[in-house]
């Protein structure tokens, strides 16, 4: 097994056409003929991930938060993505990273959250490519539910220490609008399209004010998709059968909660 096929099996669900056009999907470091024996699966690409990867003895990483959004114009010590690199390339692990090409594939990032939350009928928010992909997902609850008993729901279900939202007005909530990570660009679809509640990783102050009175439910972006390494393992496992897929067993979320 080399590095370009599991490459391949992953842009089979995830093809890179379906990323955003500020993104940066693909291999992140590497070289597509290298063999891989193991790979490792995460969100975040950081040094002690990469140090759990050599020390697990994994040839590549596959992530969801690409390493390198932007170009280096060095290569050494001088920040963490560096470092990253330096450290990958010296233990010979391969990186590739899915992220809106997977957010945006029918299957991915967002239908993952769906079927966590128990919704039925899905469409895309912002359909794509001919409806061939989207961004974010709109569906139905079985039945409604109150709106402080759906946000208890979705506070246990994405194990979130502190759930931010929008105040209670004791209306039901059966249609709900959802986008992991950063997904507030997508509000004015969701109250076009008539959503009780949008759920999503990341709101601005200033949504809260603009919501037209729709529930705002705000998860934390790591919260919000940590479950895509559940959703990333059974894709290259699927594909790669033999191929020994370790989940991290890192939290790579880098913001801390003070709870009483």
């Amino acid at each position: 097994m080399t590095v370009k096929d599991i490459i391949s099996a992953i842009e089979r669900v995830a093809p890179l056409r379906f990323q955003d056009d500020f993104d940066n999907s693909g291999l992140q470091v590497g070289f597509p003929g290298a063999e891989v024996g193991k790979v490792l699966v995460c969100l975040d690409v950081t040094e002690a991930v990469v140090d759990e990867a050599a020390a697990k003895g994994c040839d590549m990483i596959v992530s969801h938060h690409p390493l390198l959004f932007h170009a280096l114009k060095q290569v050494g010590d001088a920040t963490y993505q560096q470092r990253c690199v330096c450290k990958a390339l010296k233990e010979g692990i391969a990186v590739y990273s899915a992220h809106t090409s997977l957010d945006n594939a029918p299957g991915g990032v967002n239908f993952e959250i769906a079927e966590r939350i128990g919704l039925l009928d899905l469409e895309w928010l912002q359909p794509k490519e001919g409806g061939e992909s989207g961004s974010g997902l709109i569906g139905l609850l079985p039945e409604p539910e109150t709106d402080r008993k759906f946000l208890a729901r979705l506070k246990d279900t994405f194990l979130v220490d502190c759930l931010r939202h929008s105040e209670c007005s004791g209306k039901a909530v059966q249609k709900v609008a959802l986008c992991g990570g950063a997904g507030a660009f997508l509000m004015r679809e969701a109250i076009k399209k008539g959503a009780d509640c949008f759920v999503t990783g990341e709101f601005h102050y200033h949504d809260y004010f603009e919501n037209d009175g729709m529930l705002l439910a705000e998860l934390g972006h790591y919260q919000s998709e940590q479950y895509t390494v559940d959703l990333l393992g059974s894709i290259v496992e699927s594909a790669c059968p033999g191929l020994s897929v370790i989940p991290t067993a890192i939290n790579t979320n880098p913001i801390c909660y003070y709870v009483r």
